[in-house]
């Protein structure tokens, strides 16, 4: 390949191509600059917070960080608003404009004076026809430049340094005018000024440079001089080439200088009040100075006379330490958000246009959440801050009609909130979103908006988000009371009030004070006061100047005892409170059963008629500012045990009670229900210890019926009528709500009904009247199933208790009514048994006994006693229907069973079973005697062995299980008499009954009968006899020597017989014969025949 490079052609001599000259454009204009005049704020003020690079003109920051302008030809003037101020020089008054139209050269510069003293500045103008350069090589039109100098001279004192020092660069073709304003600095206010404007570039002689300009006109400028006292003024006078129009303005200042209180400091970046570690106030206050606190500046508002509050509000009536409190709760130090600290209030606003008073003091109090509100003659105001109780209400306090509460609905409360404020940075507004995820996840997005006044902080922001968001959400429940005059005067909005209100609570926590003492109190009402305390309750009262002892978390007053309504706390009071005054328990350390009074801030006070205050209060919880600015999690009090789930009653049984008209306890209570005998149960259990239940669900049911629920009040239930069989018993505390129920307690008791065994007879006793006779006496049997239609059954049993049986015993009277409380039986020796027996033959279980040695009121003679059981042949006598059976007498079976026409046994009526005594006793005469008898028996089974010691299957057992206990068996005594000396069959008396009797007779015969009203029980006899007793008896009389004496009735026996001679000598003696019938005494040695006589022995024969 070849490649061909030429330069040139086409033309002669191989000239190259033509170019055209270029002319720059035109880069110079005339420039005209806008001035103006920015009313900041009322003064004094700080300042610019950095001076040029606080203000923004568009946004944009005059002056950057790196103190370069971002804009040319802008003059500032600043004034901070003092009352004594200079004016600035940029507003004119008048202006007086004349022509100068002289060229400016450098060796000859051109001088203008001024004379009139009035003038204040002066605006140059230099014009220049044309400026360009024009390039001699190739044509091009190109910008040149020129450079001037200002100066100006006072009273002839000579031209100083430049005030003006000017290059005017670029291109023009066109006539091109520049102005400059020299403000006038006369040291004396005559002098004159000469105005010198000096070219320092040369001169040109160049035709193909033009740089020539002439100084055109001078403008003498008179300025208003206002100096806008007391306002704090921004003026800029900026190149209208640099805007299209008059340019934005913002200008980031600290703001208004207020009353700070002497001795703290100003973080000079924040404006945050740094208050001195335990700092106390005396009530005086610093030089004014700029801050961020929303207190001193809303105080400044509310005393200032120019452009506050002071014209119609006194300072006097100003409340300023409460504004001192809520300042140093503004200024504490809390957690920005963002790893850093800040104020937990600042203040930074403009106040810009004209606001109600009221709406613009609730404003400034928003920020740090107060509340103002005239009292006791002042203006005071009170911080949503962390605080104790001010003041206790509980029902006693208030009206009949108690407290009201009343809230909104969860599904209507904010879970989003965007928060606007103003971002200082981006010099707009900025949006802080704070959510509520729990709440989100319930009820979905519901968004509220909320424009947080004068809040320039993201960290702050965020706060006034998570406080809407609590408030709400927590704080929507309000209270409404009415009250009487002196809680209505004391208690002021804002202020925290502690309520014990029993319908919440569930208990009586709090009333009125019955009396005191420096460290005690009692209390209004003990039985319906619930006074349970633990460890760590706490007691509220109210003292004698209103304010509130035991509040304060370092001034705790901790119950030691509660005594008979009597409290007693571990300190003095502050001061020993009046009586009536109000008291309230804060019950701690008691677990679920913990109560705390509810609290609640004060939202307003309304006066009534008759001297009585409606009060209403938001509810309050302490913990929530540290959950706002910490995110510590919300506390809760325990104000209630209506949501606690009561602990089950411990205890459950029935109760044994004394019936009506009774004396014994018993667990079945028998009584009258339409005309029958009806058994009731009592059920009773225990509240666990700290636990004040006092209604309770009892569910129960006999065998598998179903259940049958019912609700009490009180630890105690009747079940009435209840029938024979199990009964299933649930018990179930009942929460003060009556909503909630405890696990039920669990019980069963099985109702022995009208066939269980009455009790035992008590207070058994014998009181003997005869010989032969005796009173048992007892307590009245409880039981109205003995009562009705029962007895009594008595026995006897001749041997000592010791070794007394009941089932050895027999009976010795007929049974008497069931209500009985005597019984008169023979008089016998041994022991008496008495068992109580109802209506259906049930018995009591156990005997009661009485042990009788007989009384010897005068000696008696045993004329015979039988024991036939002791016969060298036991029981030799007549036996009918009865055998011995090893050593015992016992019925033998009936001769008819076999062929089953009768009983096994022989009962009674079913013919006689009987054994007559062997002897036949002959008292040789007819006497009167008493018989006794003695008789040990006991029952049988007929089958012989006892039921453990069988054999074969169950079913085909009969008998009595292990042993025989019944008292079904008897034997029955009785005798006969004849008189004849030889008596015959027919001689005989009918045969009588007897236990003890007083009988008449000479021969006397006994038999017994054997009887049982069980089949399967045989009587088996192992001991019977009798005695027959002769009573002692005297018989007097008079007789003579020698003469025998008969008797007036026979003795049984020789009797005792003693003579009383009427005269027998010293050596006298008497000779005495005697008989069972009489005697006969011979007197010797006596001057008397007579004599007198007594004769004792036994028996009176007839």
């Amino acid at each position: 390949m070849t490649t061909i490079i030429g330069s040139g052609g086409g033309g002669k001599g191989g000239g190259g191509s033509s170019r055209s000259p270029k002319t720059t454009p035109d880069s110079l204009d005339s420039r005209q600059y806008a001035t103006v005049l920015d009313l900041i704020s009322e003064g004094e003020i700080e300042g610019l917070v950095d001076g040029n690079k606080s203000i923004f003109l568009n946004g944009t920051a005059l002056q950057n960080a790196q103190d370069e302008f971002n804009f040319e030809d802008v003059t500032v003037y600043t004034r901070n608003g003092t009352q004594a101020q200079t004016y600035i020089p940029i507003t004119s008054g008048t202006e007086n404009e004349r022509s100068v139209n002289r060229p400016v050269t450098q060796p000859v510069p051109v001088i203008e004076t001024i004379t009139d003293d009035d003038v204040d500045a002066v605006r140059v103008t230099v014009s220049i026809p044309s400026l360009q350069k024009i390039n001699s090589a190739n044509g091009d039109t190109l910008g040149a430049s020129v450079r001037l100098k200002i100066f100006a001279q006072y009273a002839g004192g000579g031209f100083g340094d430049a005030l003006i020092d000017d290059t005017i660069s670029g291109r023009t073709a066109d006539l091109y005018q520049k102005d400059y304003l020299i403000t006038l600095n006369r040291p004396n206010a005559t002098d004159n000024v000469d105005i010198k404007v000096e070219r320092v570039t040369e001169d040109s002689n160049d035709a193909l440079l033009t740089n020539a300009f002439s100084w055109s006109s001078m403008t003498e400028i008179k300025y208003a001089k206002l100096r806008y006292p007391n306002s704090a003024l921004v003026a800029l006078r900026v190149d209208a080439e640099q805007f299209s129009s008059i340019p934005t303005r913002k200008y980031l200042v600290k703001g208004v200088k207020v009353a700070i209180p002497a001795g703290v400091t100003v973080d000079s970046d924040t404006g945050r009040i740094i208050y001195p570690e335990n700092f106390v106030w005396n009530g005086t206050f610093a030089a004014a100075t700029w801050c961020a606190c929303p207190a001193w500046i809303l105080y400044n508002l509310l005393t200032n006379t120019r452009y506050g509050f002071g014209n119609h509000v006194d300072t006097a009536q100003i409340d300023k330490y409460a504004f001192f409190a809520a300042s140093k709760y503004a200024n504490a130090l809390v957690d920005d958000g963002f790893g850093g600290q800040e104020a937990r209030f600042s203040c930074n606003t403009t106040i810009q246009t004209a606001e109600e008073s009221f709406k613009l003091v609730n404003d400034l109090l928003s920020v740090m959440r107060c509340q103002g509100f005239w009292a006791a003659g002042s203006l005071t105001i009170e911080q949503d801050a962390p605080k104790d109780a001010a003041y206790l209400f509980t029902s006693a306090n208030v009206t009949e009609e108690g407290f009201n509460y009343s809230g909104s609905s969860l599904k209507t409360r904010p879970t989003v909130v965007v928060v606007s404020y103003l971002d200082i940075d981006l010099q707009d507004t900025a949006y802080e979103v704070v959510e509520d995820h729990d709440g989100i996840a319930k009820y979905g997005v519901v968004r509220k908006e909320f424009s947080a006044f004068a809040c320039t902080s993201r960290g702050q922001a965020a706060r006034i988000g998570k406080w809407i968001l609590y408030s709400e959400k927590y704080e929507k429940e309000v209270v409404s009371f009415t009250s009487s005059l002196d809680a209505g005067q004391t208690v002021r909005p804002g202020q925290i009030i502690q309520i014990a209100d029993p319908v919440i609570s569930g208990a009586r926590k709090g009333g009125r004070i019955k009396s005191a003492t420096s460290n005690t109190i009692t209390v209004d009402d003990t039985a319906n006061t619930d006074l349970t305390f633990g460890a760590l309750s706490r007691l509220y009262v109210v003292l004698p100047d209103g304010t509130v002892d035991g509040g304060l978390e370092t001034e705790k007053l901790i119950i030691t005892d509660i005594t008979n309504g009597v409290i007693t706390v571990d300190r003095d009071f502050a001061a020993t409170p009046n009586a009536n005054s109000i008291w309230v328990l804060e019950s701690l350390g008691l677990g679920d059963n913990n109560i705390q009074p509810t609290t609640w801030r004060v939202l307003s006070i309304e006066e009534q008629d008759n001297m009585l205050y409606t009060i209403s209060a938001v509810a309050y919880n302490a913990s929530k500012y540290a959950f706002v600015e910490d995110g510590e999690a919300l506390q809760t009090r325990d104000t209630t045990n209506l949501d606690v789930i009561p602990e089950p009653p411990e205890d459950l049984e029935v109760l044994a009670t004394v019936p009506v008209g009774g004396t014994v306890p018993t667990k079945e209570v028998q009584f009258v229900l339409n005309g029958q005998v009806a058994i009731k149960i009592t059920w009773h259990w225990r509240v666990p210890d700290g636990q004040t239940t006092k209604r309770f669900r009892v569910r129960y049911r006999h065998e598998d019926d179903n259940f049958t629920e019912v609700i009490v009040q009180g630890t105690t239930f009747d079940i009435l009528d209840a029938k024979t069989g199990n009964y299933q018993v649930q018990v179930s505390c009942i929460s003060s709500s009556n909503i909630l129920f405890s696990k039920p307690a669990l019980a069963n008791y099985t109702v022995q009904g009208l066939g269980a065994a009455p009790n035992d007879i008590r207070d058994l006793s014998l009181t003997p009247t005869t010989d032969t006779l005796a009173i048992l006496s007892w307590k009245k049997v409880d039981e109205l199933d003995v009562q009705l239609g029962g007895r009594i059954v008595i026995r006897h049993d001749p041997r000592a208790l010791a070794s007394a049986e009941w089932n050895a015993s027999n009976r010795i009277v007929d049974s008497v009514s069931g209500i009985s409380t005597q019984k008169q039986v023979p008089l016998l020796a041994g022991t008496y048994f008495v068992k109580a027996e109802d209506f259906l033959g049930v018995r009591s279980e156990t005997e009661t006994a009485f042990e009788v040695s007989l009384p010897q009121p005068e000696a008696r003679y045993t004329a015979k006693t039988y024991a036939e059981h002791n016969l060298s042949t036991p029981f030799n006598g007549t036996k009918t229907n009865c055998s011995v059976v090893s050593g015992n007498l016992d019925l033998v079976p009936d001769p008819y069973v076999a062929l089953g026409y009768a009983d096994n046994l022989y009962f009674i009526g079913d013919g006689a079973a009987e054994y007559q005594f062997q002897d036949t006793f002959d008292f040789g005469d007819t006497f009167d005697f008493i018989i006794r008898r003695s008789i040990v028996s006991s029952p049988t089974e007929t089958t012989g062995i006892l039921f453990d010691a069988r054999s074969g299957l169950f079913d085909d057992a009969t008998g009595l299980f292990d042993g025989t206990t019944s008292d079904v068996v008897n034997v029955v005594t009785y005798f006969r008499t004849a008189t004849a000396a030889s008596p015959s069959e027919s001689d005989y008396t009918p045969w009588a009954e007897f236990v003890a009797a007083v009988v008449q007779g000479r021969h006397v015969q006994i038999k017994a009968e054997l009887e049982t009203t069980d089949e399967l029980t045989n009587v088996s006899v192992d001991q019977l006899g009798a005695t027959l007793e002769l009573a002692r008896r005297t018989e007097t009389g008079t007789g003579t020597s020698g003469n025998a004496v008969t008797f007036d009735n026979a003795f049984h026996q020789t009797p005792e017989v003693i003579i009383t001679p009427t005269n027998l000598g010293a050596d006298g003696f008497v000779t005495l014969t005697k008989s069972t019938t009489g005697f006969t005494a011979t007197l010797s040695g006596a001057s008397d025949t007579g004599f007198s006589y007594t004769a004792t022995g036994f028996g009176r024969a007839l």
